[in-house]
């Protein structure tokens, strides 16, 4: 398993002054009376650059809300430093919460009252002026498509809605940096959908978010910059695009009518090719000579395939497929992301 921190060229960090939070080299130990020390961070170094949607991305238990606790100050790092808006969580943690916002993996609403009811008491928590409040609820409440529910009771509210109305309350104090906790987990399609359109809005008004996930989709469509993490450890870290290049797994996907049929084209291409299926699609991997050769190689790649295939029963279709963030995790780590 390769866990190499040091980014690939091409995917340099960025500069220190353009960075709203980092960590460099932080370590965190849990000990316990009694028991062996956990070591749930290990060096682990990152830049979030201004006006950028980052996402730390790995399998549950990777240690994503640990390094969203680190950098709110909840927690404090065994070795290592850590900066967020200039400041140093561990001494400075006040001063942070008054310019970030965090949604954790809990919604903590108060289910009895009403979403503006939820909405008021956090305004006044956070020393939003009375006379601004009003008028930043009616807002934040239209941006999450709930101004028609603003005096329903939050546990009447489905999952989704109580997500929306999170992001809500994050978003109402206008801070500098939004820390997003797995914030479509476990939510329906529908409210995915919106969860994501919102935080493609705050990216596009130059809003600085960290988004945590597991899921290689979300990743994909609102990092502009990914951290995978495993085990606590930095990965990889780079743009999606800069990701996939490094996995270097692009692929020819035939098409056939049935499964059977596409088990039976896998036989008959034979040695020589990597191969899998998935339902009604042969998967050839396309070997690294022919995928850097540009057009033409992979045109000739393709071509020795259907050749060898000729007469295969069932083809209907083929592309080139580019890999994917689930690709990547695999090609670095040797194994799913859901593992």
């Amino acid at each position: 398993m390769s866990t190499a921190t040091t980014p690939s060229p091409g995917s340099a960090e960025p500069a220190a002054d353009t960075a709203v939070a980092e960590m460099d080299q932080v370590d965190l130990v849990f000990s316990r009376r009694g028991a062996e020390p956990f070591q749930a961070i290990t060096d682990l170094s990152f830049r979030i650059e201004r006006g950028t949607v980052f996402c730390l991305l790995g399998p549950n238990g990777s240690g994503k809300t640990t390094a969203v606790n680190l950098l709110s100050g909840l927690l404090s790092p065994t070795r290592g430093t850590i900066r967020v808006l200039g400041m140093n969580p561990s001494r400075e943690r006040s001063a942070i919460l008054r310019r970030i916002a965090l949604t954790p993996q809990e919604t903590a609403l108060y289910p009895d009252l009403t979403a503006r009811e939820n909405l008021q008491f956090h305004a006044a928590y956070y020393g939003v002026r009375k006379a601004e409040a009003p008028g930043r609820i009616d807002t934040m409440l239209d941006l999450v498509s709930l101004s028609e529910r603003a005096g329903h009771r939050v546990g009447t509210f489905s999952g989704g809605m109580q997500r929306r109305l999170a992001l809500a309350r994050a978003l109402l104090t206008e801070p500098d940096l939004l820390f997003l906790d797995e914030p479509t987990l476990g939510v329906d399609v529908q409210s995915r959908e919106a969860i994501w359109n919102r935080i493609q809005q705050l990216a596009a008004e130059g809003r600085t978010v960290l988004l945590t996930t597991n899921y290689m989709e979300e990743a994909e469509r609102l990092g502009q910059r990914v951290c995978i993490i495993d085990h606590g450890r930095r990965v990889v870290v780079g743009s999606p695009a800069e990701l996939k290049a490094q996995a270097q797994r692009r692929r020819l996907e035939l098409a056939f009518d049935t499964e059977e049929s596409a088990e039976a084209a896998r036989s008959q291409l034979g040695g020589g090719y990597r191969t899998e299926t998935s339902g009604r699609d042969l998967l050839v991997e396309v070997p690294e000579e022919a995928a850097d050769g540009g057009g033409t190689e992979q045109v000739a790649f393709s071509r020795a395939v259907l050749d060898r295939l000729d007469g295969s029963p069932g083809l209907s279709g083929f592309q080139f497929t580019e890999p994917s963030l689930q690709d990547v995790f695999l090609h670095f780590t040797g194994r799913d992301l859901r593992d």
